[in-house]
Formats: structure tokens, C-alpha cells, sequence
């Protein structure tokens, strides 16, 4: 098979800067919209980038579950790799990957940690299994096997059983603070039209442009 003959022309309608919103939390909303409504599964998916100090480089799909003026908020463990990477170096980037728009939406920013109490409001909307699975991974470690991982959830099932489950100290949510997001659409011959928002230097407002293909 020869990977380099698979390939496609992006045929759709293109995007000016004037014909996007000022507000780029707004038109990603829009966007989202329009890709939930045209049946991509998990349009909430994306794939987070991030380095630690020693600048290498780790890229995973997690799932959007907030976005509002202030950033796009996911959840995890706080001892997780992705964390700890975090903790070493904020900076990470975003990735929605809506091909079959032909559409992609690119987010850079600074990380910072949600309050408790908003990850605790998150947190009791999850299915009870979720939350379990919450207390019995100690997310990126090396366990032995399956069977560990699955004693592990019986435990946490046992100690739960009675009342609610409560917020684990080592788990909640981060907020990716946007200081640059690109609308992608795909065009025909590669000339895809690209259009940048920037945060401006006293982060008050932001500036639009067209990037090159």
C-alpha cells in the first residue's frame, strides 16, 4: 500500500476574515455547533499537546467538557503525565480535528488549574462508573496487569457503596487560556484558507489575519 496516493480534494466554501466573529470564543461556538450537528462523533475530542521543561513533546485526545470567554477546560489527574508536563511548562496547544467539515480548529495557551469547587460541580455529573475509574487509576503509572486495574475498581466500588462518591484531592479540571486560535477550512489545490485570532499584548482584545496555506 502506498499511503502517498491517498488523497483528496477539500472541496468547501471559503471563509474571509470579515465573514468571522471579533469574539473567536464566539465563533468557536459556532463552529462546535455546526460540527455536533453534522453527526461527527465526540466532536468534543481533541488532541492536547504538551512539553515539559526537557521539551519533548506528548500529544494525546482528551475531551473538551467547558469553554466560555475565560478558555476550554478538560479534566484529568493531577499526577498524570500530561500534568506533571503542566506543571513544568504551561504552555500547551489544542487541536479539533472536524474533517469531516473539512475543518480543523487550532487553540495555544498557558494551562492553569480550575477551582475545586468548579471541578467538584463537573465531577458529580459524571456516570458513577466514571468517577469510580476516577479513584482507582493512578493515571500514566506502569501497573502489572488488567486484573490489577479491575481489583483495583472492585475496591473503590466497595468503599463507595454507600452515598455519594466524593471529589478525589488528585483530580479535577485545567483550562487551556487561549492566546492564539485558528479557524482552518480546507479549499481546493491546498489553498486552504487560514484565519488567525491573537491575543493583544494587554490581553483586553484580539487581532484577526490571514495566514498563508
Amino acid at each position: 500500500m502506498d499511503i502517498g496516493d491517498l488523497r483528496r480534494e477539500y472541496m468547501s466554501e471559503g471563509i474571509q476574515a470579515s465573514s468571522l466573529l471579533d469574539d473567536p470564543i464566539k465563533q468557536f461556538e459556532q463552529w462546535f455547533q455546526q460540527a455536533d450537528e453534522s453527526g461527527i462523533q465526540d466532536a468534543n475530542a481533541f488532541s492536547l499537546a504538551t512539553a515539559g521543561p526537557d521539551a519533548h513533546p506528548s500529544v494525546r485526545t482528551v475531551l473538551l467538557k467547558l469553554f466560555d470567554e475565560k478558555g476550554f477546560v478538560f479534566f484529568t489527574n493531577y499526577n498524570s503525565r500530561k500534568s506533571q508536563q503542566i506543571g513544568g511548562n504551561a504552555h500547551a496547544a489544542a487541536l479539533f480535528p472536524w474533517l469531516r467539515l473539512n475543518r480543523q480548529v487550532r487553540i495555544e495557551g498557558p494551562c492553569e488549574r480550575i477551582s475545586s469547587a468548579a471541578s467538584l460541580k463537573y465531577f458529580t455529573t459524571r456516570p458513577r462508573g466514571s468517577q469510580l475509574g476516577a479513584w482507582c487509576s493512578d493515571q500514566s503509572d506502569v501497573i502489572e496487569s488488567r486484573a490489577f486495574l479491575e481489583q483495583k475498581y472492585r475496591e473503590a466500588t466497595e468503599k463507595f457503596k454507600a452515598g455519594s462518591i466524593p471529589l478525589p484531592s488528585f483530580w479535577g479540571g485545567y483550562r487551556i487560556v487561549p492566546q492564539r486560535i485558528e479557524f482552518w477550512q480546507g479549499r481546493e489545490n491546498r489553498l486552504h484558507d487560514r484565519i488567525e485570532y491573537q491575543r493583544t499584548e494587554d490581553g483586553s482584545a484580539w487581532s484577526k489575519q490571514r495566514l498563508a496555506p
